[in-house]
């Protein structure tokens, strides 16, 4: 169901929608679904919401999943649309309740905003590049948005669960009948063989910069000689993604060609498919899903049995979304040490502001101060809902006493609901006063008035700028209101 028991489910703007897209009227769903037609105008009127029958008809109806009138996708919406109008130019201090209203009742309205305000955001961001020298780009010419931040887009669009990949990945699972990565990773090296004529070659220890390097012309596959087992199975299956599946992958990337706009973009977005596709390979869904039930969703048991890295699993923990056989929804992020997200992947509506940082206590960079230990937090948002983190930090490289070694945290999140699934939150009283840190989505759109971390002002309400006086919240505001001006400058340190 798309809610537990006992919470109310509102499905009006998505109800108009499938109806209108179906071409029917009220009097027509009305009649499908055996209901009256002034039941099912008090319900696209949010009036009235869904019962589980109602709902369960409504899906065999329109042949969508009940999980498709979850709220997760309007909370997302809600959150982009509070961090555009956060923004300085629209002069901030919208109601959240408001944002709310209209993230619920008129969603293409709030995508509309949305996208105004991103494509507002890389206008200004290339009339800056202009003044640079060189005009900001190569031969002068405009820099495009930001491929990277388009392709985190295209799979978050996917509540980061690509179906027919992950089909695809576990009957080749099925025809590999391998249970041990190394094995796993010599019946990849034959397949690519057979099907594709590719030789697995082992980079010299010296030249070894690339972890995977294929040359068409050659056949010839060059992997790391510092591969384990686990990584050197995940490259094989990239690449036999690559080549075995390219018109699956050239399918899926058609689809998103409005939303990448560069060849830079739609190539990311290609090897984020091919990445996906070799987690699902070595992690078959039906198999993985099970063992992550049975294991409690226990990470190192996990990549014990798989092969796996930590890293790796907690990204393909983040994909669990099949109908039918969900795992806990997850959001996935990896950061370093300066608060840089490099990954960030969700099956859930929760994720930061694009603009001006994350928030300074969330327990994913408290990793960095205890590596190599699992930490664990239940962080409360501005709106009062409650998440459940674990964080752990993870490197790369360091081959060598000269090689370069890159340090990363990465951080599973999913709503507090779903904390009694997860053996890290045995003991813990989540509900207990005071078991909730405090956090918000970025210091410019976090609504706190309280916050002794914040590094700058709140997008709405007056500041508050005393000579005479010194507290611990470094930017107090008196209400929501016009800010101060320019000439007020920051409090007096």
């Amino acid at each position: 169901m798309a809610r537990p028991t006992g919470r109310k489910v509102y499905a009006h703007a998505k109800l108009r929608r499938l109806r209108r897209e179906h071409g029917m009227n009220q009097v027509e769903l009305a009649r499908e679904l055996g209901i009256s037609t002034s039941y099912l105008n008090q319900i696209e009127h949010s009036q009235r919401p869904l019962t589980a029958a109602v709902l369960l008809r409504i899906s065999e109806v329109f042949g969508v999943d009940p999980e498709f009138f979850s709220e997760a996708e309007e909370e997302r919406l809600g959150t982009d649309l509070r961090t555009a109008l956060a923004d300085e130019a629209c002069g901030g201090g919208v109601p959240a309740e408001e944002i709310a209203e209209v993230s619920r009742d008129h969603p293409e309205l709030a995508r509309a905003l949305v996208a105004l305000h991103r494509s507002y955001r890389a206008a200004l961001a290339r009339v800056a590049d202009l003044g640079e020298p060189g005009g900001g780009a190569i031969g002068g010419a405009i820099r495009p948005a930001e491929p990277h931040d388009e392709v985190r887009d295209f799979f978050y669009a996917h509540h980061n669960h690509i179906a027919a990949l992950d089909e695809a990945a576990e009957r080749t699972a099925r025809e590999l009948a391998t249970t041990t990565a190394g094995r796993t990773a010599a019946a990849l090296a034959t397949r690519l063989a057979e099907r594709h004529g590719v030789r697995v070659v082992e980079a010299d220890q010296r030249r070894a910069a690339d972890l995977r390097r294929y040359d068409p012309a050659t056949g010839a596959l060059h992997l790391s000689p510092w591969l384990t087992d686990g990584r050197r199975a995940f490259q094989l299956a990239t690449q036999l993604a690559l080549l075995e599946h390219r018109p699956l992958l050239d399918t899926l990337l058609a689809a998103a060609e409005p939303d990448l706009t560069s060849p830079q973009a739609v190539d990311l977005a290609r090897i984020g498919l091919a990445n996906y596709f070799a987690g699902a390979v070595l992690m078959p869904y039906t198999a993985f899903h099970a063992a992550a039930e049975e294991l409690r969703y226990d990470i190192e048991l996990l990549r014990a049995r798989f092969g796996v890295g930590f890293e790796t699993v907690c990204h393909r923990l983040s994909t669990l979304q099949r109908p039918g056989r969900r795992g806990v929804p997850f959001s996935f992020l990896r950061a370093d040490r300066a608060g840089n997200i490099s990954k960030r992947q969700s099956a859930t509506d929760f994720h930061f502001s694009r603009l001006g940082g994350t928030c300074p206590l969330w327990t994913v960079y408290e990793a960095f101060s205890s590596p190599g230990r699992v930490l664990t937090q239940v962080a409360e948002m501005p709106d009062g809902k409650r998440y459940f983190w674990i964080a752990r930090t993870v490197s790369h490289g360091g081959h060598g006493h000269r090689a370069p070694r890159s340090e990363f945290a990465v951080a599973l999140g999913c709503e507090l609901r779903h904390a009694h699934r997860l053996v890290y939150a045995e003991g813990i009283a989540p509900n207990a006063p005071g078991a909730a840190t405090p956090i918000g989505l970025g210091c410019r759109i976090c609504e706190r008035r309280d916050c002794a971390q914040r590094a700058r002002p709140p997008a709405g309400g007056r500041l508050l700028v005393d000579p005479d006086r010194r507290g611990r919240v470094p930017y107090p505001v008196l209400a929501d209101g016009p800010e101060a001006s320019a000439e007020s400058g920051p409090p007096r340190l």
